[in-house]
């Protein structure tokens, strides 16, 4: 907190400290609190429990449930710290030149690789009995 960010691999990694009160790209951080907690905590709490369910009904494996296990662990990490301090710390931009992602924590990273994993596994249309 109040560092300068730091550059590696020629700047192609920065590392700096940002407080994130909203979602993706500090969305929604201008919302009322109350909009905020509802949106950014209930919100998905219900989605983290609607995966876990799922992924029992329709017996998940291989791909789709390693893609499950980063989802609840990238999505509970979020959780937990919006909970606590009402924001999540985030802090890696990478990129080359002028073409940079916005800031972000490792627990996203693990959020848009689950979500990858589950994509790529392809529909899963069969229920267990």
């Amino acid at each position: 907190m109040g560092e300068p960010g730091q550059s590696y691999l020629g700047g192609a990694v920065r590392l700096e400290y940002a407080e994130n009160p909203g979602a993706f790209l500090s969305m929604g951080a201008g919302l009322p609190d109350w909009i905020r907690t509802s949106l950014l905590t209930i919100g998905p709490s219900v989605i983290l429990i609607l995966m876990i369910v799922m992924a029992v009904r329709y017996r998940w494996s291989g791909l789709p449930l390693i893609g499950l296990a980063f989802l609840l662990a990238g999505g509970f990490s979020n959780l937990v710290d919006r909970i606590i301090q009402g924001s999540v710390v985030d802090f890696m931009i990478v990129g080359i030149g002028s073409l940079r992602t916005g800031i972000f924590n490792v627990a996203d990273v693990a959020v848009m690789a689950g979500v990858l994993l589950i994509a790529l596994s392809g529909p899963r249309t069969t229920v267990a009995s």
